[in-house]
């Protein structure tokens, strides 16, 4: 049977501290100091860390099965988690540039994300109860559940595949760029050129805010959905829109049906912009021009 070990109040600085380590606490630890060592945890297994303080590069690379909780990781702290797979991280600061990338099988729950690039690549993650500040946000990721997170930043989401997301807000710019697979719920949505060449997008109980948003998507659904400060909305989009405050403005959607309480203005001046746009006040529909 595998003996847990543990290493309490101590402080690590040289490259490599405690590689390839197996079945082990480490509690109260700082990873910093005049050595400047990297790569602390690399090619570790089964590893519990609670209250510690990492000020150095690389710490988790190539491990399996990686408990974090309560601790916090600083701008030094770059590039903090790559090549790992079964995470869990709790109440954690993760202040460094590339925090999480490559990895699979992650838990965040509680945490305060300040990091660029953060979560590139990753497969299979949920995200609860989270901040984050960061750009290129979750690129190229798959596999995302993601609820009561606080979102700020631009560029996020951007090549996604397979994702919910419950109960969040988002300020950002180009967002879900290229997504595929992606349902948003009781969430608000703020930004620029929201969710352009997304496949099979779906906003539901959504508050949506900023120019240009949804454009050369396909399969998009909005199903009771606010729209605020929005306009050039839908360009070369299929969509079926159930929209429940007025419109900027509608421009040249390619296909399906839109409804609307209000329209200030409809951009037609293409022939193939066949997107239907109707006039609903609750009780009638009427077809525009």
């Amino acid at each position: 049977m595998d003996t847990m070990h543990t290493l309490e109040n101590k402080t690590f600085d040289e490259e490599r501290a405690l590689y390839g380590s197996e079945h082990l606490t480490v509690k109260n630890c700082a990873f910093d100091g005049p050595a400047d060592g990297e790569s602390a945890f690399k090619e570790c297994t089964d590893i519990i860390v609670e209250d510690c303080f990492f000020n150095l590069r690389y710490p988790f690379w190539h491990d399996h099965g990686l408990k974090i909780s309560g601790s916090d990781m600083t701008e030094l702290c770059r590039a903090a988690l790559w090549y790992s797979d079964g995470i869990e991280i709790t109440d954690t600061k993760l202040h460094g540039i590339k925090a999480l990338r490559e990895c699979s099988d992650v838990v965040i729950q509680n945490a305060d994300i300040v990091s660029p690039e953060f979560g590139w690549s990753v497969n299979h993650i949920r995200m609860e109860q989270t901040t984050a500040e960061s750009e290129y946000f979750m690129m190229r990721s798959e596999n995302l559940t993601f609820r009561d997170v606080h979102f700020k930043g631009k560029y996020s989401f951007q090549y996604i595949k397979n994702a919910v997301f419950e109960n969040c807000i988002f300020d950002t710019k180009d967002a879900f760029w290229h997504g595929e697979n992606v349902t948003v719920k009781n969430s608000v949505v703020k930004g620029e050129y929201l969710a352009w060449y997304s496949d099979g997008l779906t906003l539901e109980n959504c508050k949506i805010i900023g120019t240009q948003p949804l454009c050369y998507c396909k399969n998009l659904k909005l199903i009771h959905c606010e729209m605020s400060e929005t306009d050039l909305c839908f360009e070369r989009s299929e969509v079926q829109a159930d929209i429940t405050t007025p419109v900027m403005s509608i421009k040249n959607p390619l296909s399906g049906k839109i409804c609307v309480p209000a329209v200030e203005e409809i951009i037609r001046d293409e022939a193939w912009a066949k997107g239907e746009i109707y006039i609903c006040d609750g009780k009638h529909c009427e077809r525009t021009a």
